[in-house]
């Protein structure tokens, strides 16, 4: 199989997860950066929601705009394997949070010293490793975009870790271990706006969050630092793209699709298939910083040699959210808290075990082979 982000990839997904997989993307959004990814290149911050929805779902108040504040300490350097960390608080400025340059190289020299494990068995020759997820909590804050502002966003669904609020930081995150992932050593955060189909909350059925690379050489893949976080997608886009390709809902399993919504924005499955969203987190990262003012601008996506950009050199494993929605002949009435379906996003908190992330990184990413969630080959 291919990165999920290449109709390859769907195909394997659609034929391997006959239960389905769905995918998904972030959150309220700042404008967009030259580098930025997602389905469009502008974002917005205090991007109102949909009407109200019923008792039975979780509130959704109107996002507001507000600056990042400070977030994690990157942990201090741990075994000479470990990925990136700092022994300095990041500076931050205009909300730009800038690690320890010379803890990040340190630590860059110490992954690429680390020996891979040798490969064994016969593992397809795609650089990726997974978790799997389920929904953890839904609330209406933001730790990224909106850092200790309770209530503030519109509402989001939440998986991994538990403990995810509006006044998360990397530390707090670590020290929660309880998570909704099938690895104890991924702490991180994950979130998608919450969708309602005629005011109720719809859960995802399940999520595989994917961690591979679309560069044409992945061997001089990293792990992200301790702390990272990144959004793509626009929250504020309510419309679809003029090449009609903005809404990427899509159906996975036995029958595939069927028909269309009455509003023609999302696909009627087979009773045997499901609904399912992907959006996919750029694979290259800057080198100096956590965060950016609009969330993006600290990373970007490989240029068209299929390689980093010289404004974001550090190639880092590509995010990727397949979630499957359980829907299938009725899918009208569906919205999501931040508006239409055009408006799906999705964010991303990194609060990995260093030892465990900098293995799955070593071993997988680096020798372009498919490992499962243990890491293993």
């Amino acid at each position: 199989m291919n990165h999920p982000s290449t109709p390859r990839h769907r195909r394997w997904v659609t034929a391997l997860l006959v239960v389905s997989v769905a995918l998904v993307g972030g959150c309220k959004e700042t404008p967009a950066a030259p580098g930025a990814s997602g389905p469009s290149s502008g974002t917005g911050t205090g991007s109102p929601g949909p009407a109200a929805p019923t008792a039975t779902a979780p509130g959704d108040p109107s996002a507001t705009a507000g600056a990042p504040g400070p977030s994690a300490t990157p942990s201090a350097p741990g075994t000479p394997a470990t990925p990136a960390t700092s022994t300095a608080p990041p500076t931050v400025s205009g909300g730009w949070i800038t690690i320890d340059a010379a803890a990040q190289a340190a630590a860059t020299k110490a992954f690429f010293a680390r020996k891979p494990k040798p490969v064994t068995g016969n593992p397809v020759t795609v650089p990726e490793f997974n978790v799997g997820c389920t929904t953890s909590h839904h609330n209406s804050d933001d730790p990224i975009v909106l850092p200790n502002l309770v209530g503030a966003s519109h509402n989001h669904t939440f998986w991994g870790n538990r403990s995810t609020d509006a006044t998360s930081t990397a530390e707090s995150l670590r020290a929660s271990k309880a998570t909704t992932c099938n690895s104890p050593d991924d702490q991180s955060a994950y979130w998608v706006p919450t969708m309602y189909q005629n005011g109720k909350v719809v859960d995802p059925k399940e999520v595989t969050v994917y961690y591979g690379s679309r560069l044409k050489d992945p061997s001089r893949t990293q792990p992200f630092p301790f702390g990272l976080r990144m959004i793509t997608g626009d929250a504020k886009n309510q419309v679809d793209t003029p090449d009609k390709q903005g809404n990427h809902f899509w159906c996975a399993g036995i029958g595939g699709e069927i028909g269309r919504s009455a509003d023609k924005t999302f696909p009627v499955c087979a009773k045997t298939a499901n609904i399912v969203r992907q959006i996919t987190f750029p694979d290259c990262w800057d080198g100096k910083h956590l965060d950016s003012p609009d969330h993006k601008a600290h990373m970007a996506n490989g240029d068209h040699t299929g390689a980093c950009p010289k404004s974001h050199p550090v190639p880092v494993p590509s995010v990727s959210f397949v979630i499957s929605y359980p829907l299938s002949a009725n899918t009208d009435g569906i919205t999501l808290a931040s508006g239409t379906s055009f408006s799906m996003h999705a964010d991303f908190f990194n609060a990995w075990r260093d030892e465990a992330l900098a293995a799955r990184v070593r071993n997988c990413l680096d020798q372009g082979v498919k490992c499962d969630s243990a890491g293993n080959f």
